[in-house]
């Protein structure tokens, strides 16, 4: 009998284990990597809808958000072009929360 399409989403953790979710900034840290992949993913006419994109990022656990903003190496990408005021300043806040973060998940050793 085949087995239908599982949905993997609900079987990824959101949260870390105590006391490393809190160690690598908690909810804070959620929030700040949501938005700014939100603010990222969607320029002017794009047809995914802002809450999308955020709820994309809502289901990952901090240091995969954090690699949303980093290239392989862990180095920083440049925000997009579309991007101004309020909203690069978000980006920009995230991106240099995504370095941090990186390097504490990895000094952690829970960068999964």
């Amino acid at each position: 009998m085949p087995i239908g399409r599982i949905n993997a989403a609900k079987f990824i953790a959101r949260e870390l284990p105590a006391p490393f979710e809190e160690l690598l900034g908690g909810e804070n840290s959620h929030q700040v990597f949501n938005t700014a992949h939100a603010h990222w993913c969607t320029p002017l006419g794009y047809s995914i809808p802002w809450r999308d994109c955020y709820d994309g990022a809502d289901m990952l656990p901090i240091p995969q958000k954090a690699r949303l903003f980093l290239d392989p190496a862990g180095q920083p990408l440049p925000p997009p072009s579309h991007l101004r005021g309020r909203e690069l300043a978000e980006v920009e806040q995230a991106i240099r929360h995504a370095v941090w973060a990186e390097r504490e998940a990895r000094r952690l050793s829970v960068d999964h």
